[in-house]
């Protein structure tokens, strides 16, 4: 059982410079994620008890699942710990099904060994020379399961056949595929028009969505003429803002009528009033952690919801993920 949203820590640790940290991620963003965390496990934020944090190995070259395991070892509190999810990546040189066992015990490491993985995933679907291994990633994650260093198994950014050969590789071995975790937003509908949402429900797989926000820019906190967040995220700021100004004043609107309602609140319902779809916002402020939260408790009616359809659907998509059609 997971709570209806959770919270991505892709930005923490990070030191690409694509979240505006810079090459050193110093104490101070340390600070802020852990303070991001405190406000979501350990002092009941979200609805349904435990906290669902995201992360992955490649995150910060493996520092974002340090700082987690960090963070929950510091908590004093006696909350129940978050539950996570880390994946695996397929990397050229990964081809069996032992790298994906040897992969999850190291993350259970980075992560302080503070129990099993609850949802260990396959971060996308091989390349090169592992393309040919994605039978095997999947056996290897039965393998990771069954061995008890995760709870449940998942994918992420598989297209809708491969999430059916996942379920039945799984099924096969006795398990079942959990998640998978794809981009969805409203302005980013690639897995309703793909077969990926109706694949995902017709085997019961809950349908994770990253970048529910389209990184930010339904967060309402950006406008034509204001200052764009540094960074690669620019780049797909200066090519959509001026597109969506209506769908934002719209959200405003509606959130305005709700009783205050923020942008990023209203964006993040409108995934949430799907079935079997959970969302999964970036924090890496406790600030962020409260308004996010915001997003639980309530629900857009049926006429918000479709007026939010129609007016997103008008703005021409953001290009997705190449591996997304792998």
């Amino acid at each position: 059982m997971v709570p209806p949203l959770g919270f991505g820590a892709w930005s923490w640790g990070d030191r690409s410079n694509y979240w505006g940290y810079g090459k050193d991620y110093d104490k101070s963003a340390n600070q802020s994620a852990y303070d991001a965390l405190q406000r979501t496990a350990l002092s009941g934020q979200i609805p349904g008890g435990q906290a669902f944090i995201d992360t992955a190995e490649v995150y910060g070259y493996g520092l974002s699942e340090t700082f987690l395991g960090e963070f929950i070892k510091a908590d004093k509190t006696g909350a129940p710990r978050p539950l996570i999810m880390t994946k695996f990546a397929p990397l050229p040189w990964r081809v069996a099904r032992s790298q994906v066992v040897s992969a999850a015990k190291a993350s259970a490491e980075r992560l302080g060994n503070v129990g099993p993985i609850d949802a260990y995933i396959q971060h996308w679907p091989g390349f090169a020379t592992s393309a040919f291994s994605n039978d095997a990633f999947l056996e290897g994650l039965a393998d990771v399961v069954e061995q008890g260093i995760a709870r449940s198994a998942g994918v992420s950014n598989f297209n809708a056949k491969r999430v059916h050969g996942a379920a039945d590789a799984l099924e096969r071995r006795g398990f079942c595929l959990g998640s998978n975790q794809v981009q969805f937003s409203a302005l980013y509908r690639a897995p309703e028009e793909n077969g990926v949402l109706e694949a995902c429900r017709e085997r019961g797989v809950t349908l994770v969505a990253y970048s529910p926000l389209c990184q930010g820019l339904l967060s309402g906190k950006y406008r034509p003429g204001a200052p764009l967040p540094s960074g690669p995220r620019a780049a797909i700021y200066r090519s959509k803002i001026n597109e969506i100004g209506r769908l934002i004043d719209l959200m405003h609107t509606i959130g305005e009528e709700r009783g205050g309602k923020t942008p990023a609140q209203i964006a993040l319902n409108f995934l949430m009033c799907m079935p079997n779809v959970m969302p999964i916002p970036g924090a890496k402020t406790a600030a962020q952690v409260e308004e996010l939260a915001g997003a639980c408790g309530w629900r857009l009616t049926d006429g918000e919801w479709t007026e939010l359809d129609k007016e997103s659907r008008k703005v021409k998509p953001p290009l997705g993920a190449p591996f997304e059609n792998w």
